[in-house]
């Protein structure tokens, strides 16, 4: 079974990233299949500047998977200053129920979040300490991708920005990048296809062509779309895997 899970997360880390991987990172890559059983295909891993990096997905999934005891989350007063969107949260992992516990403390604020997340940065920071405190519990050595920050900057040069064109509003004037790019992000952390999610785009707006949505539905597609992949990924698999392929054409 593990056999089977490493030549599909080899497979599928090189058909995704079209990455060259050395043999450093193929023994990585081995070692966290076996030791965390965790799946590239399932949005566990990513492969971002040469490196691996687990996700929150990922993280929860072997808490799951050992039978976690528990999470206690709490936000830290005296480092927080919500006027300034400034948070400090501290998390709690207790594994087993004799566990004294492991804890861990994330942070964020305007300056160390993406753009595109400003205004959420309380619920960052709880994710950024609760990662953190799993990877103490479970021994997991490699960073988590929400722990470093914005990689938007990668995501506008990634394959699946250039097969995602910009909407427009009813003016005809685009909606402007962040939008994309929140979507770009949502394709890459939860390993959706580019294609598919367009198809899926164009249905939930009720237009022929993303170009014909207003900034509205899109920004209302894409809340969809991230609510949906962070409650229930497998569900919208299946909902995604249910068109046959693009429908809208060439762009």
């Amino acid at each position: 079974m593990a056999d089977q899970l490493l030549r599909r997360n080899v497979k599928f880390a090189r058909s995704r990233w079209k990455c060259d991987l050395n043999q450093s990172a193929l023994q990585l890559l081995k070692n966290l299949t076996s030791r965390y059983q965790f799946s590239i295909a399932e949005g566990d891993l990513i492969w971002l500047e040469r490196g691996w990096y687990v996700t929150h997905t990922g993280l929860i999934g072997v808490a799951r998977r050992k039978r976690c005891n528990g999470i206690h989350v709490e936000a830290v007063d005296s480092l927080c200053d919500s006027r300034a969107n400034r948070f400090v949260v501290k998390a709690t992992v207790f594994p087993s129920k004799g566990s004294s516990g492991f804890v861990g403390y994330g942070d964020a604020d305007p300056s160390n979040v993406s753009p595109l997340v400003h205004g959420a940065e309380m619920r960052v920071a709880e994710t950024r300490a609760v990662n953190r405190a799993l990877r103490k519990a479970y021994g997991i050595g490699i960073c988590s991708i929400e722990e470093i920050g914005s990689f938007a900057s990668q995501l506008a040069s990634s394959p699946e920005s250039r097969k995602l064109p910009q909407p427009v509003n009813g003016n005809g004037k685009h909606s402007g990048p962040k939008v994309r790019d929140r979507l770009c992000q949502i394709i890459r952390q939860h390993q959706l296809d580019p294609d598919l999610v367009k198809s899926y785009a164009t249905d939930f707006c009720g237009v022929k062509t993303l170009r014909e949505a207003s900034r509205e539905q899109v920004e209302n597609f894409v809340a969809h779309l991230a609510d949906w992949a962070e409650k229930d990924r497998n569900a919208l698999l299946c909902q995604l895997n249910s068109y046959p392929g693009q429908k809208e054409g060439a762009a």
